[in-house]
């Protein structure tokens, strides 16, 4: 018994040892750290890296020596602490710091190429580069733009640094420092696509990212754009003209993948950010936390973003707001069918007119159905034509050759492949009653009914229709729920979140998304109160004013997560920062005035809508908004109450659309579970890249053999703390212990 007990207390020490799983901010006040402040060490693009050494309290950096796999790297960082590190190898490097009393720490690096994959896998072919390019990852140098604004007021104008104008007006950011109102923009290309970076600079001085110009308050802004598409070609940045951010002393960002209707891939979106982000610090300084702005498909990325990739953003304003690609898709499919059927010969065989729509679509408005399936191209097709693909290339129904232009296709690494070559779809619309609520209340009559759910079947893999209705492919079916594909809300609580919402246009940016996302949040965490509501009377925004006013709200939100140095979780800091920034839900005006006495609108409010699915459930009262069932549980179609409605001929008819049974609401989607974060995409399906890396100490050590430490903490995040390092570390101790007293006993 004294020998297993000697056994015990020495196993754990020794796991404690090799495995330094505690946040670096957890280690002894004696140790030195390397900080990586432009990103993730394992995510690291461009043979480049902003270095931050952290010393002891008191400790000089005097004779501190740093090294890239031995390869001295001291002069970088001028006799100071933080240092761009260049010339970084493709693959792993070992960067250490030592002192000359041999203290020091050492963190393993992951460098990827500049043109990418960084952790998207494989990367999408054909890919076509806008000329310029100097290879085929389409890299060229970055160029850059001067502008200003005139002491008169209004947009940004061209600024001539040789000739410089007399009317260039002051600006003083929220960190009480005037500057010229000059802003210099880049341009360049990375993860082969184009960039936009922006920020107040004067061409009059020099600018280090260890020691930036006064103009820059530390701080991002990410703009996106619009619409949900597959683009197989480089395209154009969003804009970063945000003139109130940048005057504040914001950096405004973009990335061309970052705009959803020229990429709607989440992964290659995150990467696509992730790289931005990296560019900014390492050019510009390190940043303190980052804001998403964007409508429509840019509110579609930040929210499944910040969902699958926590720390990428600290606080998001979507607005138009929908809640990830792969949900709002089974909305747009049910559409395309239900106007298949209603449009084409089901008008005649099922007698339902327009004035019977509302409880079959979940809209009162014929426009929303028909401009949604119309503006927005069908991502399902494979033969539809998409930017950047010859139209001889594009896959041909008839030869089964070409390109493929679906989404599914485009997110290949995530999905994988069928045995055909074809990735696999996770859409399904197996059980489900299409205008259910409507024969519940008696718009539809019972013989409508079953004609519908008789007659309007299913997609083929090819979008071809077919009598059957369409099953999911059971690996694709886990993948879009593993991924983030489709946006549970599971990690939502890690960000702060204002939703800014007009009344529903009748144009397909239905109102109830937002609540959709309200209801999921109070569905993952018990609380929805880290999503603030703005209101107004301006369709799709609430108010033109808006999005300056939020991103200034954020800001001060943010300001106090980041003060917050107490030991509870990001979460909870979040929503405590919220009551004491004073951030609340709003009814404006169309300038960004406040109604008195109104902090929802009721044009808003009132025109809360539903979808197909959700009418097929019941309606919303019956099942709420959450609408992420990809494909539901079922229960025989005899076990289902039709409260008398159908005779015993029209059950015979449901029977041959519902074989298998029909779907039950009570019950979540079939595989659903919250998304894997920080997935990468070497391998099929993603694999976790776990907590980011950092520095493990050295003692009086010299540098040469790698020591990697893993930390709970995600670089780029605003700060949490928890036991789950400690439990981990004892587990392993534990697990150990036992397998020693195993072969003891054996």
């Amino acid at each position: 018994m004294r020998a297993r007990l000697l056994v015990l207390a020495a196993t754990i020490p020794l796991s404690l040892a090799v495995l330094p799983v505690l946040p670096a901010a957890s280690a002894p006040p004696g140790d030195v750290r390397i900080e990586v402040l432009s990103g993730r060490g394992d995510v690291v693009s461009g043979g480049d890296a902003y270095v931050r050494v952290v010393l002891p309290a008191g400790v000089s950096p005097r004779g501190l020596k740093v090294d890239d796999d031995g390869r001295d790297v001291t002069a970088a960082f001028r006799g100071g602490t933080d240092a761009v590190v260049t010339g970084l190898s493709v693959g792993r490097n070992v960067v250490s710091a030592v002192l000359p009393d041999g203290r020091g720490a050492r963190i393993v690096l992951t460098n990827h190429p500049l043109g990418g994959p960084v952790f998207s896998g494989p990367q999408i072919q054909p890919w076509a580069c806008s000329a310029g390019g100097t290879d085929a990852q389409c890299n060229r140098p970055p160029t850059y733009a001067f502008l200003y604004r005139s002491s008169t007021g209004g947009a940004l104008k061209a600024y001539d640094p040789a000739s410089p104008p007399p009317d260039v007006a002051m600006t003083t950011t929220d960190q009480g420092r005037t500057v010229p109102f000059i802003v210099r923009e880049e341009t360049g290309v990375s993860v082969r696509d184009q960039y936009k970076i922006a920020v107040l600079y004067d061409p009059s001085k020099p600018w280090d990212p260890t020691r930036p110009q006064p103009g820059y308050n530390s701080k991002l802004v990410l703009t996106h754009g619009a619409s949900c598409d597959t683009s197989y070609a480089m395209g154009a940045a969003p804009d970063v003209r945000l003139v109130d951010a940048l005057s504040r002393g914001f950096a405004v960002a973009s990335h061309a993948l970052d705009n959803a209707g020229h990429n709607c891939n989440l992964v290659t979106q995150a990467e696509s950010l992730v790289v931005t982000k990296e560019l900014v610090a390492e050019r510009y300084g390190p940043i303190r936390y980052t804001i998403g702005t964007g409508c429509s498909g840019g509110s579609l990325v930040q929210q499944q973003v910040a969902n699958a990739y926590p720390g990428v953003y600290q606080g998001i304003l979507p607005q138009c707001s929908f809640t990830d690609a792969w949900s709002s898709a089974q909305q747009y499919e049910d559409y395309a069918l239900l106007r298949g059927y209603l449009e084409g010969p089901g008008a005649v065989s099922s007698g339902i007119t327009p004035a019977q729509y509302r409880q079959v679509y979940g809209h009162p408005n014929p426009a929303n159905q028909v401009t949604f399936t119309e503006v927005i191209p069908n991502s399902g097709d494979p033969s539809r034509s998409c930017p950047g693909v010859p139209a001889d290339q594009v896959f041909n129904d008839a030869t089964q050759k070409g390109v493929r232009c679906t989404l599914q296709d485009y997110m290949v690494n995530v999905f994988g492949k069928r045995p055909d070559g074809k990735a696999r779809v996770p859409f399904d619309n197996v059980g489900i009653q299409y205008g259910l609520s409507g024969l519940q209340d008696g718009t539809l009559l019972p013989d409508q009914f079953v004609a519908l759910n008789t007659g309007i079947g299913g997609y083929d893999i090819d979008l071809n229709p077919q009598a059957a209705r369409t099953t999911a492919d059971p690996l694709a079916l886990q993948r879009v729920f593993r991924s983030g594909g489709v946006n549970t809300g599971a990690h939502l609580d890690q960000v702060a979140i204002i939703d800014l919402r007009g009344p529903d246009p009748g144009a397909f940016h239905d109102v109830y998304r937002t609540n959709s996302m309200t209801e999921r949040l109070l569905r993952e965490h018990g609380t929805s109160a880290n999503q603030v509501l703005w209101e107004g009377p301006v369709p799709l925004l609430g108010s033109i004013a808006y999005v300056d006013q939020g991103i200034r709200a954020m800001d001060s939100w943010l300001a106090v997560v980041e003060k917050d140095a107490r030991a509870i979780p990001l979460a909870r800091k979040i929503l405590d920062a919220r009551k004491v920034a004073g951030v609340q839900a709003r009814c404006a005006t169309a300038d960004g005035t406040d109604r008195p006495g109104l902090t929802s609108c009721p044009e808003v409010d009132a025109t809360v809508f539903a979808s197909p699915r959700i009418e097929a459930g019941g309606g919303a009262d019956a099942v709420g908004y959450t609408d992420d069932r990809i494909k539901c549980s079922l229960v025989p179609l005899s076990s289902f109450d039709y409260a008398g409605k159908l005779s015993a001929v029209q059950l015979a008819g449901l029977a041959k659309a519902f074989p298998t049974g029909v779907c039950d609401y009570s019950k979540p989607s079939v595989s659903t579970q919250p998304a894997v974060t920080w997935l990468a995409y070497d391998v099929v399906g993603g694999r976790p890249l776990g907590a980011a890396p950092v520095s493990a100490p050295l003692r009086g050590a010299a540098p040469g053999r790698p020591v990697v430490g893993r930390s709970a903490a995600v670089v780029g995040t605003l700060p949490t703390t928890g036991g789950s390092a400690l439990l981990a570390v004892l587990a392993v101790g534990l697990v150990g212990t036992a397998l020693v007293l195993r072969r003891r006993r054996g």
